[in-house]
């Protein structure tokens, strides 16, 4: 298969499967295999052509070289309720979110050197994703109806990249970052009475959006030892999800956030490396995600004026900004096999009281172990292989649900375990 349409199969892998990233946040916790297994660092230590996704500037550190892998995400999710309809616990319940328990997320890259000073490449990769699915209904959400509760969410992006050295040891990078994005959302028919466009909230299918943003790099090595990255990616302004323009802020706009961060790599000696990392991503930043649905008071929503669901100033998920922290070794045991391993932190962006929208989006993971290997053949080929688990961590919002719903508190719950195996070739 020549690169390119290996490419295009794992765009149409995409379009054709579903989603479940929520690790930081609902973005990935790492691009690219090896990346993952240790623990998602990369802003100074490109791994692979799907480094674009990190840093741009690490695809001009890679070579020429080809990769294709596939992450097999195994989310656990679970939603209580307590003390609701006016403290009778008439809707009170535990609530499994797993009626789709896997997902097979492909991702793949090229990169080309042209001349000492500049490559070209692509990265193809899942920027994030959310999916739920309750497998009993939660009244609360879906009113009499009975509708089963759950959003399917995912996000690919297609990067080409060019990178140019200006000095010795001195990389830019440049992606120009073309997004595609799917959502569709179900029983949720009791929010349809806070939208200012009720016919497009829920059980709608499936509705698409494409966009574009940018994403900017710069890596230094100064000497032997000691590596810096530093990059920023924009915002992804994306069309709008016209189907459910009832339902998120701002008439169905929902934009990937910008974000930005550094990292180090020491080589601490030809066999070991070190990496560090730290990301801040701007949720806030985006309607949809950052808004409140929370302050409530004798009106659908407040937040500096009355807003139902559709508007821009109306309800979101109420995400805060997250600031990530990655940490990854990385040590050759012998000339063909690499061992890794990693952590990372993020402080989970959903306040307790905002816990009752994400029931449909519980990304509150926080803490994450990785490893990893790779297994040098004797063609040259590289097979890597990656393992995450993702501690359970839990959002208890006490009198989260608002009067209007009748009261009550709500808990969310996550956990993960993410598998990962890629082969790539250097030519």
């Amino acid at each position: 298969m020549k690169w390119n349409n290996a490419i295009l199969a794992i765009s149409l892998g995409f379009v054709i499967s579903q989603q479940g990233f929520a690790t930081n946040g609902y973005f990935s916790h790492g691009f690219g295999i090896k990346s993952q297994g240790m623990g998602g660092v990369g802003i100074a230590l490109p791994q692979d052509s799907i480094s674009a996704a990190t840093n741009p500037a690490g695809m001009g550190l890679i070579g020429d070289r080809f990769d294709l892998g596939l992450v097999w995400f195994r989310p656990d999710r679970t939603a209580s309720l307590d003390n609701t309809a006016g403290g009778t616990g008439a809707l009170d319940g535990n609530f499994s979110g797993n009626g789709r328990a896997n997902f097979f997320i492909p991702e793949g890259g090229y990169n080309r050197v042209l001349n000492q000073n500049f490559t070209l490449g692509v990265s193809v990769y899942g920027n994030g994703g959310m999916n739920t699915d309750y497998e009993q209904p939660i009244a609360l959400l879906s009113g009499a109806t009975g509708n089963e509760s759950g959003i399917d969410y995912m996000q690919l992006f297609v990067s080409p990249t060019v990178t140019w050295k200006p000095f010795i040891n001195h990389t830019l990078g440049l992606s120009l970052n073309v997004g595609y994005q799917r959502f569709k959302a179900k029983g949720i028919d009791n929010f349809a009475a806070i939208s200012n466009d009720p016919a497009s909230v829920t059980g709608i299918g499936a509705d698409d959006a494409f966009g574009i943003g940018v994403h900017v790099g710069w890596i230094g090595q100064f000497n032997d030892v000691f590596t810096m990255g530093l990059n920023y990616q924009s915002r992804n302004n994306f069309g709008k999800f016209d189907k459910y323009r009832g339902l998120f802020a701002d008439a169905g706009v929902m934009d990937a956030p910008a974000n930005f961060g550094v990292g180090i790599a020491l080589n601490i000696v030809p066999e070991l490396s070190v990496a560090l990392d730290m990301k801040r991503i701007l949720f806030s930043d985006i309607p949809a995600i950052g808004n409140s649905a929370a302050l409530w008071n004798g009106q659908p929503f407040i937040d500096g004026g009355a807003g139902n669901l559709g508007d821009r100033s109306g309800p979101g998920f109420g995400w805060e900004n997250s600031t990530v922290f990655k940490l990854g070794v990385s040590y050759d045991l012998s000339p063909n096999l690499t061992l890794r391993a990693g952590y990372n932190h993020n402080k989970q962006p959903i306040p307790e009281n905002e816990a009752l929208f994400n029931i449909l989006a519980p990304g509150v993971i926080e803490d994450h172990l990785s490893l990893g290997m790779t297994w040098t053949l004797s063609s040259g080929g590289e097979v890597s292989a990656s393992y995450t688990h993702a501690f359970k961590n839990d959002v208890q919002g006490t009198n989260a649900v608002p009067p209007q719903f009748g009261g009550g508190n709500v808990g969310i719950e996550m956990h993960q375990n993410i598998f990962g195996i890629a082969y790539g070739v250097k030519f």
